[in-house]
């Protein structure tokens, strides 16, 4: 176990990466998928289910948590690992993206973001400084910066005020989270689909000095293709010995695309919110399980995965119980898709430390192509 936190570059295949974040609460293996603990939980997952399939971090919400049961309260309690029973590492975003998504009548100032909570109505101020305040009183291992994300599309001349507004913001969040041993704080880089934004961004991010930095302002909207067009340059721009973390990011084929580009870790709600609904990946593609074709299906969503989804129970079996709305359908659900995306991030490891990460990704996307297997 170190003290401090550390990142360590295992092996490059072209620009696909493999390496380890360490810190004090245990090693990060990346590329790394974090599951999205929202509120202090993954839905549907006990925390040692979430261990089980391999995630070795999880994402909190510092949105979510300030509003209910406030920070405060979980620092009192003994911070969010404690209060959670997850002893590894966690990540909390900085609050800014769901100030955008979610909350009602918001002000944007120099200062900060004053809202209405989506609870309850009532009224909330968010600073870069009180942004670290909470995610001090959480505890978690990786802090982000504070920033302003504008939905795209935006014209240029709103996006490079955003931009800026959010390097400024990173200067002040540097300067509250001050000095933590152990623990990591990140910038994020912002600017739209404007690479001449992007490369401003990360100057001022690299002249600011960061532990690790994410591509922030992407999977709003603007498609995959746009997406990886950015992502072909943005990564490029940020330190080489730091992780590079895509926020928000995605699909399978997202991941798959955002690791060939240079891209270290990632997150998305999309596992767990698929399981929910009856939308299950696997490796020949995305089952739905609402389909009637399964109601007498003996076999498992996919032979090849290990989950209790796929080694104790039928397609028959999960098409009932998602039905019948019962609750087992999006803990099976969740478990597998979740396991599935663990799968991805350690056979990508595998590969690119082995350097044939190419061969890999033709495979993946031939099986994905083959589609589900044939109905009885």
């Amino acid at each position: 176990m170190t003290a401090r936190f550390e990142f360590e570059l295992k092996a490059t295949d072209g620009k696909a990466r493999t390496g380890v974040i360490s810190t004090p609460r245990g090693e990060i293996r990346t590329p790394a998928f974090m599951p999205v603990g929202t509120a202090a939980t993954v839905k549907a997952m006990m925390p040692e289910s979430v261990r089980a399939t391999g995630a070795d971090i999880l994402l909190g919400n510092t949105y979510h948590l300030m509003l209910r049961p406030t920070a405060e309260r979980i620092d009192r309690l003994g911070g969010l690992h404690k209060f959670m029973n997850w002893e590894r590492p966690i990540l909390t975003d900085s609050g800014g993206f769901q100030v955008m998504s979610l909350a009602g009548l918001r002000k944007l100032t120099e200062e900060g973001v004053t809202f209405k909570s989506h609870i309850d109505g009532s009224k909330h101020e968010l600073t870069p400084e009180r942004s670290m305040e909470i995610q001090r009183l959480l505890g978690s291992d990786i802090v982000m910066c504070f920033d302003e994300c504008p939905a795209l599309p935006a014209d240029r001349d709103r996006i490079a005020e955003s931009m800026r507004l959010s390097m400024r913001w990173a200067e002040r969040s540097k300067a509250a989270f001050g000095d933590r041993p152990g623990h990591a704080l990140f910038g994020i880089m912002q600017g739209g689909l404007e690479q001449d934004f992007r490369e401003e961004s990360a100057k001022a991010l690299r002249e600011i000095g960061f532990d690790g930095y994410a591509i922030g302002g992407l999977a709003v909207g603007e498609g995959q293709e746009a997406m990886f067009d950015c992502l072909d340059y943005a990564p490029d721009m940020l330190p080489v010995d730091k992780p590079r973390y895509l926020m928000g990011v995605g699909k399978p084929d997202d991941i798959v695309g955002a690791v060939k580009r240079g891209v270290d870790m990632m997150d998305c709600v999309l596992p767990s919110r698929s399981g929910r609904t009856g939308q299950a990946f696997t490796r020949r593609g995305v089952v739905n399980i609402k389909n009637a074709r399964h109601a007498d299906d003996p076999r498992p969503l996919d032979e090849n995965c290990s989950c209790p989804a796929c080694s104790n129970y039928s397609r028959a079996y999960l098409r009932h119980v998602f039905r019948s709305n019962e609750m087992i359908s999006g803990m099976l659900l969740t478990w597998h898709n979740l396991q599935y995306f663990q799968d991805i991030m350690g056979e990508m490891r595998v590969a690119i430390a082995a350097g044939r990460f190419d061969a890999w990704e033709e495979e993946f996307h031939a099986m994905r192509a083959m589609g589900d297997i044939d109905p009885l």
